[in-house]
C-alpha cells in the first residue's frame, strides 16, 4: 500500500500564485539611480585623506608665463589658482595682460571687475575695492591690471607691478600665499613686466617646435632676471598621435627644455566648453582628466614636487605588401 500523497496548500495550487506579485512591478520598488561617487582611483588622485604640505615662504609668487600665444597659460593661471582655493589656501590672480585681458572670463568674474590696478596706482580707489572675491571660493580673488582694450600708462611697469605685489603682502586682512601671474605672450615690455615681482614661474608649453622655440627662449630670460625655480607643464598632449610618431613626447620635450615636469594636461574637448561657460575645469563633476592632471599640478606647486614622464609605447609600423617578401 502506497502512501499517500501530502496535500498541497492551497496558496500554492493556485495557478496564479507563481506569478509575481503586482507590487514589484510598480515603478516606485524600482531600484533608483545611484548617484555618481568618486572611485577609488579618482580619490587617490585628490588625495582627500590629507591637505598638501605648503613648502616655501609665504606668499609665494608665481608668473605663468610661455613666451608663444594660445598654448594655455590663461586656462592654467584659472584652474590652478581655483584648485589651491578648493585646498583651502590664500590666492590672489593678477591678469597682467594690459588690454587683452581673458582671466576675469574664464573665472566668470568679468561683469563683478570695477577697479583695476591702474586705479589703485592713480589713486582712484584702493587696492581692497579693486580685488575680486570670487563667490563659490572666497580664498581666491582677481586684479586686473587694466581694462580691457586700454593701454597701460607710461609710468606703469615693473617697479609698479612689483609695488602692488609688495602692498598685497602687508595689506591689514593678511598677506596672500600665493600670487598667480598670468603673463602676457610675447617677450616685450609686457613679459619684463609681469616677471619682475615673481620668485618662481610656472612655464606652460605644447609639444610642437615653434611652442618649444619660444619657450626655450623665455627659459634664458627667467634665468637672467634671477628667476631659478622654473617649472613646465606640457599642455594638449595626445598618446595617439605620439604612438604614431606624429608629436614629440613629454620625455623629448623634457630633454629639449631641461626643466622640471609639473604637469602634463591631455587633449580634452572640455576646456573650450569649460571656458565658453566662465566655469573652471576642475570644477566639472564628473572630473575630466584634463581637470584631474590641473589638480594635481596645483597639488605639485604647493609642495614643489615635480613628476616624472612616462614613455608612450610606439605603435609597430604598418607592413606593406613587400614584407611578405623580406623588403
Amino acid at each position: 500500500m502506497t502512501a499517500p500523497l501530502p496535500s498541497i496548500p492551497r496558496a500554492l495550487s493556485s495557478p496564479h500564485s507563481i506569478l509575481p506579485s503586482p507590487v514589484l512591478l510598480r515603478p516606485q520598488s524600482l531600484p533608483r539611480r545611484r548617484r555618481w561617487t568618486p572611485s577609488a582611483a579618482v580619490s587617490a588622485a585628490f588625495q582627500w585623506n590629507r591637505k598638501p604640505q605648503l613648502a616655501g615662504e609665504t606668499p609665494r609668487v608665481v608668473v605663468v608665463t610661455s613666451g608663444k600665444g594660445g598654448v594655455g597659460k590663461t586656462t592654467t593661471t584659472a584652474n590652478i589658482g581655483i584648485s589651491l582655493a578648493r585646498f583651502g589656501f590664500s590666492v590672489v590672480a593678477v591678469d597682467a595682460d594690459a588690454g587683452l585681458r581673458n582671466l576675469d572670463l574664464l573665472l566668470g568674474l568679468e561683469n563683478r571687475v570695477n577697479y583695476t590696478a591702474v586705479e589703485v596706482l592713480n589713486g582712484d580707489c584702493r587696492l581692497d575695492q579693486a580685488l575680486v572675491r570670487d563667490r563659490r571660493y572666497p580664498s581666491l580673488e582677481l586684479l586686473c591690471i587694466s581694462k580691457p582694450r586700454s593701454k597701460l600708462p607710461l609710468g606703469f611697469g615693473a617697479k609698479a607691478l612689483t609695488w602692488v605685489v609688495d602692498a598685497l603682502r602687508s595689506r591689514p586682512s593678511g598677506a596672500p600665499q600665493f600670487v598667480l601671474i598670468d603673463c602676457p605672450a610675447g617677450i616685450d615690455a609686457g613679459f619684463i613686466t609681469a616677471i619682475a615681482p615673481a620668485n618662481e614661474a610656472v612655464l606652460v608649453t605644447t609639444p610642437d617646435i615653434t611652442a618649444l622655440r619660444d619657450a626655450d627662449r623665455v627659459t634664458g630670460l627667467l634665468e637672467c632676471d634671477g628667476i631659478r625655480d622654473i617649472k613646465m607643464i606640457v599642455n594638449r598632449v595626445r598618446t595617439d598621435l605620439i604612438r604614431g610618431e606624429d608629436m614629440m613626447s613629454v620625455l623629448d620635450v623634457q630633454e629639449m627644455l631641461g626643466l622640471a615636469l609639473l604637469g602634463v594636461i591631455p587633449e580634452d574637448s572640455e576646456v573650450i566648453k569649460s571656458t565658453n561657460r566662465g566655469y573652471p575645469l576642475v570644477l566639472n563633476k564628473p572630473p575630466t582628466v584634463a581637470g584631474l592632471a590641473f589638480e594635481q599640478a596645483a597639488w605639485r606647486l604647493v609642495e614643489q614636487d615635480t613628476m616624472t614622464a612616462v614613455m608612450v609605447e610606439e605603435e609597430p609600423k604598418k607592413k606593406g605588401f613587400f614584407s611578405f617578401f623580406g623588403g
